[in-house]
């Protein structure tokens, strides 16, 4: 399989969060766009594993994302396994083959979101170099671009989301455990306007990039414009 795009974050709902609007714009342009989650998500204070991995799958379903992979890696403990993530996110970059690879800004809140950009960044190089796995065909994707989940940092670019900025959050939504408090849950950073404030920024970055609702990225490497008057990456 030949992707368009691999979003990987360390938890379900990283990818609907940072990248949400751009797999489904993906998608409706016919491209292909696939979504990897490092963990289960096993720590969250609200919600079980299997809750989770539930509103995960309806997610996916409405921004039509394909294929859907959750790996069992332990929550909050990323960097001690980092040889077999990097190994497996190789193994996975050279099977679906995708153009572009996306993974969270490490300026996060978050450790894990951190950790989960950089330990994509080293499978994205390992996955060229043909005696690295040598079972598996090598596979260099384009370009690996990172998005934002907390931080308010000042993207690098924006893609436009403002025709996909509903069905977003209808992904999003979708993780009630997570974002919707109903009484019984614990209180956290997420169940307290955290979508209402996403949306906001999603909408702010829109007025300031001409549009109506973006999501941004960060680039490590310069971008290439085939023209100073081209606007659409």
């Amino acid at each position: 399989m030949t992707l368009d795009v691999l979003a990987i974050g360390a938890h379900p709902d990283d990818v609907e969060i940072g990248a949400g609007g751009t797999i489904a714009k993906t998608v409706a342009a016919g491209g292909k766009a696939g979504m990897v989650s490092l963990t289960e998500a096993e720590l969250s204070s609200n919600g079980t594993v299997e809750n989770r991995l539930i509103e995960a799958d309806k997610a996916a379903k409405l921004l039509k994302a394909d294929p859907v992979i959750t790996l069992k890696f332990p929550d909050r403990h990323l960097e001690d396994h980092r040889s077999n993530i990097i190994a497996e996110l190789c193994r996975l970059i050279r099977l679906h083959r995708p153009r572009i690879v996306l993974a969270p800004w490490h300026n996060d809140r978050h450790p894990d979101h951190g950790h989960c950009g950089r330990l994509t960044r080293e499978a994205v190089f390992n996955a060229g170099i043909v005696k690295y796995l040598p079972e598996i065909e090598p596979w260099k994707p384009q370009r690996l671009y990172f998005y934002a989940i907390n931080s308010n940092d000042r993207p690098h670019f924006a893609v436009d989301i403002s025709s996909q900025l509903d069905l977003k959050y209808k992904a999003l939504q979708a993780f009630q455990s997570q974002f919707i408090k109903s009484g019984k849950e614990k209180d956290t950073p997420l169940n307290n306007g955290f979508l209402e404030r996403l949306h906001a920024r999603d909408v702010q970055l829109g007025t300031q990039t001409g549009t109506y609702a973006a999501e941004g990225f960060f680039a490590e490497e310069p971008v290439l414009l085939q023209s100073i008057t081209e606007e659409d990456l």
